[in-house]
């Protein structure tokens, strides 16, 4: 089985713990030249993640500079011809499921069917406080929300649903979105949130979840599904160590993967013997050129050996 791989962007997240120091005065056109170049090193999917607002408490950390999912996305795609636009993750328990659907089904449309709409529950107080969203119950209202975005992304142009949280009918919806079924990813790494992704979800996106922790919750994946008779493709994630291709000449951290092209696909290799399908990378720079450098010696000289 060959690894897929894919990036989470630079530029639109820009938390202290992961993004670079050139990401602060980056911008749209910093987006399309990264994201055309995974599209050419083969990449099959470009990630953007999710924050209404970011309160005061967290904003140190955090930062306030968190691009919109849909708005990136569609940008993106109209720049792009065939890497895949995945929302990772779209807290979409903020937002009723009719709202969401007509934006994710219009992007898919106008990218051809290029989306994977991966959700998560959310983890920030102030934002579900604000959009008066109960965040105690965040889990119960993302269970709805996705039964709901199934009905409200499949084939009819009038879609129903009938929740505790939500209640639909009557109300048309178009365009379609270009897939017969949008792929719908589940992020997290709790019990509940692999709960979800087993009995909800066509994939799982784990967060945070080191190697040696991944064969378990794996198995426990695998385990859920078939005690509840859930067929069907899943497909498992992994995020990796952040990687830089080569000697770095400069303090890329502890954690980071470096080494040759051989060694850092080696040890990649690893996450498809675990039972992982496909694997999202970040890369160390210290420019755009830096990080455009990596992206393509990645798809040039890593790529081929993860099989």
């Amino acid at each position: 089985m060959t690894l897929a791989y894919g990036i989470q962007l630079p530029v639109q997240a820009q938390s202290t713990l992961f993004a670079e120091g050139w990401e602060v005065t980056a911008g749209p056109a910093d987006l399309v030249a990264v994201a055309r170049a995974a599209e050419r090193a083969g990449f099959d999917y470009l990630a953007c993640c999710d924050h209404v607002g970011v309160p005061r408490r967290l904003a140190p950390t955090m930062s306030t500079v968190w691009y919109d999912p849909v708005a990136t996305l569609a940008h993106l795609a109209a720049v792009t011809e065939r890497i895949r636009l995945l929302s990772h993750v779209a807290v979409v328990g903020l937002r009723h499921p009719l709202l969401s659907a007509k934006q994710y089904a219009t992007l898919d449309h106008l990218s051809g069917g290029r989306l994977i709409l991966g959700v998560g529950a959310g983890h920030v107080r102030e934002e579900f406080e604000a959009l008066q969203v109960d965040f105690e119950r965040r889990g119960a209202v993302l269970d709805e929300t996705i039964d709901a975005l199934r009905a409200a992304l499949g084939p009819e142009e009038f879609p129903e649903h009938h929740g505790t949280f939500h209640d639909f009918a009557g109300l048309g919806q178009r365009p379609r979105p270009a897939q017969a079924r949008v792929p719908v990813w589940i992020g997290g790494s709790s019990p509940a949130a692999v709960r979800r992704a087993a009995l909800k979800g066509d994939g799982w996106l784990p967060q945070g979840d080191p190697r040696d922790r991944l064969p378990g919750q794996i198995a426990r994946l695998r385990r859920l599904r078939a005690e509840h008779g859930v067929e069907g493709p899943l497909t498992i994630g992994a995020l990796t160590e952040p990687l830089y291709i080569g000697h770095a000449g400069w303090h890329v951290g502890r954690r980071t993967l470096t080494g040759t092209p051989e060694e850092i696909a080696e040890s990649l290799r690893a996450y498809s013997a675990m039972g992982v399908h496909q694997v999202q990378v970040r890369f160390r720079s210290r420019s755009r050129s830096e990080l455009v450098d990596q992206i393509t010696a990645f798809g040039a000289e890593v790529a081929p050996r993860l099989t």
